[in-house]
């Protein structure tokens, strides 16, 4: 058995004062130990002398030591970990090299993770208090696996205790003087643990910890503002997250520092993640109210699409993407009348003339504002999206399908997903009969080569195919074009036939 090596070298290394030899060989015999045979034998694995050899200041008998370590301490249930490799792991945290403070957490988390092994974390404050200034490291896989370990620790009621409820929340504090970026670091951890439930936000209200991002978001420091708000939208994507941040009158805050940023010259840092705030809103809660309670919020829309930094537009072009995605929110853009039909002749402009980056958002928007599914085709939404469609451009369809034949997989995909959208809205389809060449092109295989494009195409033609009035505007025949190609799939390639010529060598 396989095993018995590991065993017996285990026993080598801890024998030896320099066992790189053995500890090649060990990794080298691992590597082919299936892992259901190590646990079998978890019991008498020794991993002390290697934890002892992660001490000394060498790095491939680190190297070496970490690599044998992941995989040994696999066989082990989380439970044994715990129990039996306390010291060593609170050693591991505190260790200089990256990779071993990275294996550590990683046991950490499989001991969070598991219901068993978890109380016995819950009692060692000196390891969790570790784990807590590992949030601190430079690098940021450690920090992360650190906030990973504590936001799951905190999905209990036990867990939540010992994190707000001892010394442990001092070390947090303390933690967090360190530098802006771990400040930041420890307010995505409350924002995570804040969005479990409302009695866990209660804990991190009570904290003080959520006061002071709050703060921080509507002081006076517009690089600090541009980071918090982001984590706030994270607050925000619960429903307790945002009723307590109405409570607390931090939308109207947020409101009244949009309204201001026309005479701040540095509001450019923070307006995008502010108006993103508010797409947020809208689309988990009403549109509609949203956007009749913050008109400041549509009015700053509607005029960064008028402005001259790309960034600006770009945020305008997703959010009004966002707020058309539902039917309550294409009905509140209908409402602006005249205005919203400019701002789609903007964005058919900047799908053809701007930076392929911002062409890409422009489609996907336009995608979202002309996507109707087949249960809310009413005569006046399609008689809307159509005028929408119109508006894009003097020959949209023309415009559309200049953009998915240049090539860029991305740009194609983004415009066939346009067509994708309108695919099933009759008079998209009387469009697209009526346009010389169009059917052809829908049915070419040849002219997409990568697979995206292929894919994009193909949800093209399942859409046309799927849709109750394809048949009777397309014709017959077309229809059973259709069904060929989504029959035969999306990479179907036609096999090149031969002839045999009668005289031929």
């Amino acid at each position: 058995m396989m095993a018995a090596q590991v065993l017996a070298l285990l026993r080598e290394v801890s024998r030896l004062e320099a066992p790189m030899e053995e500890l090649r060989a060990l990794q080298s015999v691992l590597q082919s130990v299936p892992l259901s045979e190590l646990r079998e034998q978890a019991a008498e694995l020794r991993l002390g002398p290697l934890f002892s050899l992660l001490n000394e200041n060498h790095r491939e008998q680190t190297t070496l030591c970490v690599s044998i370590l992941e995989r040994l301490l696999q066989a082990m249930e989380p439970v044994h970990v715990a129990r039996n490799l306390k010291v060593d792991l609170q050693r591991g945290l505190t260790h200089p090299n990256d990779s071993v403070k990275i294996l550590t957490l990683s046991q950490v988390g499989r001991i969070v993770e598991n219901s068993d092994a978890v109380t016995e974390i819950l009692n060692n404050g000196e390891l969790l208090k570790q784990v807590v200034y590992c949030i601190a490291g430079e690098n940021l896989s450690v920090a992360k696996a650190a906030i990973k370990s504590l936001s799951r620790i905190s999905l209990t009621q036990a867990g939540l205790e010992v994190l707000f409820e001892s010394n442990l929340l001092d070390d947090l504090k303390n933690v967090m003087k360190t530098n802006d970026i771990v400040r930041y670091r420890v307010y995505e951890l409350i924002v995570e643990i804040s969005s479990v439930s409302p009695e866990s936000l209660n804990y991190c209200t009570t904290s003080g910890l959520v006061t002071q991002l709050l703060r921080e978001l509507t002081g006076e420091d517009v690089l600090v503002r541009a980071t918090c708000i982001e984590t706030v939208t994270s607050l925000a994507s619960t429903h307790h997250g945002r009723q307590y941040l109405a409570q607390e009158g931090v939308i109207d805050q947020i409101s009244n520092i949009i309204v201001g940023a026309d005479s701040d010259p540095f509001s450019s840092f923070y307006l995008p993640g502010f108006v993103k705030f508010f797409g947020n809103l809208a689309i988990m809660d009403s549109p509609q109210q949203i956007c009749e309670r913050y008109p400041v919020f549509v009015e700053k829309v509607f005029e960064m699409t008028e402005s001259q930094d790309p960034t600006m537009i770009g945020v305008a072009v997703d959010t009004i993407g966002i707020l058309g995605s539902s039917v309550e929110g294409k009905q509140v853009l209908q409402k602006t009348g005249t205005r919203f039909e400019r701002l789609l002749m903007k964005i058919g402009y900047q799908a053809k003339n701007a930076s392929t980056e911002l062409k890409i958002r422009c489609l996907d928007a336009i995608s979202s504002l002309l996507y109707l599914p087949p249960e809310q085709q009413t005569d006046d939404l399609l008689r809307m999206t159509e005028s929408w469609f119109s508006s894009l451009s003097r020959d949209p369809l023309e415009l559309l399908r200049g953009i998915s034949i240049q090539p860029f997989p991305e740009l194609r995909c983004a415009a066939l997903k346009v067509f994708t959208a309108i695919a099933d809205q009759p008079w998209a389809q009387k469009l697209m009969f009526n346009s010389p060449g169009f059917v052809e092109y829908v049915v070419d295989r040849s002219v997409e080569r990568d697979k995206a494009s292929k894919d994009a195409k193909y949800e093209l033609v399942k859409a046309l195919a799927n849709s109750k009035t394809i048949a009777e505007i397309f014709g017959n025949p077309n229809y059973l074009r259709l069904r060929t190609y989504l029959n035969e799939g999306p990479y179907y390639v036609k096999p090149i036939s031969t002839t045999a010529v009668e005289g031929a060598d």
